[in-house]
């Protein structure tokens, strides 16, 4: 159906955190554009948003051993842990920020909940003793305590430490500014902010198809998924489209047909946690305690035992076990998988899968594993864990990135941004850490599809996120970013085209006129120093117990 009406200026598919957050920007420093959100369920931040289908940490690399992987000489590799912890940085200063301005009306999506890292035996102590030693040598983790001392760790975590063997070596690490975050509660504030700002959301509409406009820009073929939508199908033309459909924006890039997205592919991860309620139980554990991920088993899967605060209730969460299926989305389909395979990215596929035997044989176990298999786990956490004060509940699917690479392939734990050669059209790809660097990742995509104008955005993006005037590797074009990828702990492969990790962008900077992007330049990348730790955010003090 050809479409009669104006082109809008964006259009964001999907409501999750990433679009709520890009939305955000843009109507700060475009307050003019219209801006729309398409959405095909029946209500914002349903999919992996959601409080219960994440964790809920604020990933700030003060708990999670995967961002500090060990070097062949026995050093620990900070350069991640910097990264990912001054990203989530800038999405509190955001989040303050819109406080400030009374765009969001309170606190109570965020609540302050220690980070904890937990290990056993003598080669994990003395392995978290090396990290706590690096770590804390930077002024971001100056703060973050250690200690072996097991009626120490006691009194951070009694869960974890009660009727343990005392004779077993045991380590932790803790950072009290850590925080629990209920992205669902805070992507549908931010909407709810920008419709009272003038931007339209569509909810139960899916975008079928994207094509390129003749006079530039997109269309998106749409279809109303209520039972009684008349008309069922429409168009909506855009000047600049961003995809933040979590799993399905492989397929509606591939659907775009940008050169950019050739080559890449998804491999699915369904999580399921042991959740509690019981107010016993809550009163005794205050805290995000990670541990390390077994043999083979992806990133992702890192055991942590957490304290969760959604809708102003606390709750006790453990897991992730993972599943699998060949569902892109929690409310997908099953034949989501199949409908992503192209001739250009079979070879990456089919190669990663030849490469990541134990990983398969992994997902195997898990989506066998009995119940009781999984309280064994929780009690390597929780030795005096009962099974009737449980109950598993299935969390978000998440697509980890497929790409071409050495040996064929190489399968990510990461967040990549792909955007177009002319900047019209961006997506997202990937899962953790996710919404926690949600502000990083959304500078880097205005960075790289409206070159022109972010010379004269800067100034108010500085505004409201003070650590972009200080050059640190979380600012796109900021600094010197790691070139290793600690979650494959393997070389990041050559990238080509507009594919870029999310923390590792860089673009020319000008002025702009007209909404929409241009062509950008050969990019530069700007060197910067490392920000002290900041300030700690505002936050309401939730009652945990």
């Amino acid at each position: 159906m050809p479409s009669t009406v104006e082109p809008v200026d964006v259009v964001l598919v999907g409501g999750g955190i990433m679009s709520a957050t890009l939305a955000t920007l843009l109507s700060e420093l475009e307050p003019s554009w219209r801006i729309e959100i398409v959405e095909r369920l029946d209500g914002i931040a349903l999919e992996s948003t959601d409080a219960w289908n994440n964790a809920g940490t604020g990933h700030a690399a003060l708990c999670e051993l995967n961002y500090t992987p060990e070097r062949a000489d026995g050093s620990v590799d900070i350069a991640k842990a910097v990264t990912i912890n001054e990203q989530f940085a800038l999405s509190c200063q955001l989040w303050d920020h819109l406080r400030a301005e009374g765009r969001l009306p309170d606190d109570s999506f965020r609540s302050p909940v220690p980070h904890l890292t937990f290990v056993r035996g003598a080669a994990d102590v003395d392995y978290l003793r090396r990290r706590h030693a690096a770590l804390t040598a930077h002024p971001r983790f100056a703060h973050l305590e250690y200690s072996e001392d097991p009626a120490i760790i006691a009194s951070w975590t009694p869960l974890v430490m009660a009727d343990r063997d005392p004779d077993e070596p045991v380590a932790a690490t803790r950072a009290l500014d850590g925080l629990d975050v209920d992205f669902g509660t805070l992507a549908r504030r931010m909407v709810d902010d920008l419709v009272a700002r003038g931007a339209r959301v569509r909810l139960q509409h899916e975008v079928r198809r994207i094509s390129r406009r003749r006079g530039g820009g997109w269309r998106l073929h749409l279809v109303d998924r209520a039972w009684n939508a008349s008309p069922k199908r429409s168009t909506l033309d855009a000047r600049f489209v961003f995809i933040g459909a979590g799993g399905g924006a492989l397929r509606l890039l591939q659907d775009a047909g940008i050169p950019e997205i050739k080559g890449y592919g998804g491999f699915p991860i369904s999580g399921q946690f042991l959740r509690t309620t019981d107010p016993a139980l809550v009163a005794q554990h205050r805290g995000k305690v990670y541990g390390k991920a077994a043999v083979g088993s992806p990133p992702m899967s890192v055991p942590h035992l957490d304290t969760r605060v959604v809708a102003g209730s606390p709750a006790l969460m453990f897991g992730p076990y993972a599943g699998w299926s060949m569902k892109f989305l929690k409310a997908g389909s099953w034949t989501d998988l199949l409908r992503t395979v192209r001739p250009g990215n079979l070879v990456p596929l089919v190669a990663v899968g030849l490469h990541n035997l134990d990983l398969l044989k992994y997902l195997i176990t898990e989506v066998l594993a009995s119940r009781d298999a999984r309280m064994r786990t929780l009690r390597g956490f929780m030795p005096t864990a009962r099974e009737r004060d449980w109950e598993l509940i299935t969390a978000g699917q998440r697509v980890q990135v497929i790409k071409r690479g050495k040996g064929g392939g190489v399968l990510e734990f990461g967040t990549e941004l792909i955007t177009a050669a002319d900047g019209s059209i961006a997506g997202l790809l990937g899962a953790s850490p996710g919404a926690s660097t949600a502000a990083s990742a959304m500078l880097d995509l205005l960075r790289r599809c409206f070159p022109e104008r972010y010379a004269g955005w800067r100034p108010r993006l500085e505004e409201m996120m003070p650590q972009l005037a200080e050059g640190s590797t979380a600012v796109p074009g900021g600094g010197e970013a790691p070139d290793a990828d600690p979650d494959l702990e393997t070389e990041d492969p050559a990238r080509s085209g507009g594919s870029r990790r999310a923390d590792d962008a860089d673009a020319t900077e000008g002025v702009g006129h007209e909404p929409g992007p241009e062509p950008r330049d050969a990019s530069q990348r700007a060197a910067g120093r490392r920000p002290a730790r900041p300030t700690l955010p505002r936050r309401r003090d939730t009652p945990v117990a």
